[in-house]
């Protein structure tokens, strides 16, 4: 098969989605690597480093020509759309849910789509949760950042100091985001309150940091009561292929205090705050009743080189089974490879993602 690896457009984006290393692995299954030009190089990855493993080095036009498979970090962004062959597959983290044009355009061009943040393995995702633990980990970081007062934020320093309380910091949603984002809070010494739907999460969190965290079901109730007391949000919940609930309004913001800090993680799904709107990391912030929101949608692209060799790690033997087998073959024997079909000749194929659209 030839598979092509396009270089990132998305602003700020410098991740790769294929590291020389994985197309030595995929040249010794017998697989043609098309590698657009300068792929690598935010992630510290070189042409030279990418031709000593045998890939071979194509301009961007030419590598949607000749690839059967689109190899992606981030979704198509319109200036590639007409790039794309009829029929013509792609692996790659897509969020459709909040994004009809994308969505509308793969129908159109009959794309094979297949989605990263849908491929589900044993009851989990595999291909999300080493992007989820890198953005959990971020957010408690990021949202410290801007709590100083020259950032807008309230001026509170997380750790706290002698005499004086930590920061308040509250996540939504207890899965991998979430229990990363709280391994941070309670690293820097925030007072961290968690609230999850699942009790059972909520009771395996409170094993793993043995009480230092409070723990409460996520209800309206406790969403309008912890908000009015936090520093930092973080926003985790999620919804495999389908839209994040709307969790915080616009006018519960007016209870918060002034320079409070929003990290929603969950903008690539929508977004858990009705404010939310995605930013960038050269423009990451803005201000909504007084109240800070981070809502970067490719916030791991911030350390390019973990993320990729995180994202990579969990990816290609996923990538090996769509070229080794084929692509409709893979789809047909592989329940892994099944699940994250998002579009296939013209067809949603994804519950969530035909329910949010």
């Amino acid at each position: 098969m030839i598979i092509g690896v396009p270089k990132e457009i998305k602003k700020e984006e410098y991740r790769v989605s294929v590291t020389p290393s994985g197309v030595a692995e995929l040249k010794r299954d017998g697989h043609t690597i098309l590698i657009e030009a300068g792929a690598g190089q935010g992630s510290g990855f070189t042409d030279n480093e990418y031709l000593a493993s045998d890939a071979d080095i194509v301009d961007g036009k030419a590598l949607f020509e000749k690839a059967d498979l689109i190899v992606k970090v981030k979704e198509p962004l319109p200036s590639e759309y007409d790039l794309f062959r009829k029929w013509q597959a792609v692996f790659t983290y897509l969020h459709l849910a909040p994004n009809p044009e994308l969505t509308r355009f793969l129908l159109h061009r009959e794309i094979t789509a297949l989605g990263y943040e849908t491929l589900e393995k044993n009851g989990s995702l595999p291909l999300l949760s080493p992007m989820s633990e890198i953005a959990g980990k971020m957010a408690p970081l990021v949202g410290s950042y801007y709590l100083q007062r020259v950032h807008g934020g309230k001026g509170v320093l997380p750790t706290g100091a002698i005499g004086v309380k930590p920061a308040r910091a509250l996540v939504l949603g207890a899965g991998i985001v979430g229990s990363n984002a709280v391994r941070v809070c309670i690293g820097l010494g925030m007072d961290t309150v968690v609230l999850n739907r699942s009790t059972d999460r909520l009771q395996r969190l409170d094993e793993i940091f043995m009480g230092r965290i409070k723990t409460l079901p996520l209800t309206l109730h406790n969403i309008m009561e912890e908000i009015r007391h936090a520093d930092i949000i973080i926003g985790a919940v999620l919804v495999p292929g389908g839209k994040t609930p709307v969790l915080i309004t616009r006018d519960m913001l007016k209870t918060m205090a002034r320079g409070s800090v929003i990290v929603d993680v969950t903008v690539d799904q929508g977004g858990c705050v009705e404010t939310t709107r995605p930013t960038t990391h050269n423009d990451p912030v803005y201000d909504v009743e007084g109240i800070i929101h981070y809502t970067v949608a490719n916030m791991p692209g911030a350390y390019p080189r973990t993320s990729t060799l995180a994202l990579t790690n969990a990816t290609l033997p996923y990538i090996k089974i769509l070229a080794n087998k084929g692509i409709e073959k893979a789809i047909d024997e592989d329940p892994a490879i099944k699940s994250s079909l998002n579009t296939f000749r013209g067809k949603i194929t994804n519950k969530a993602l035909a329910a949010s659209q």
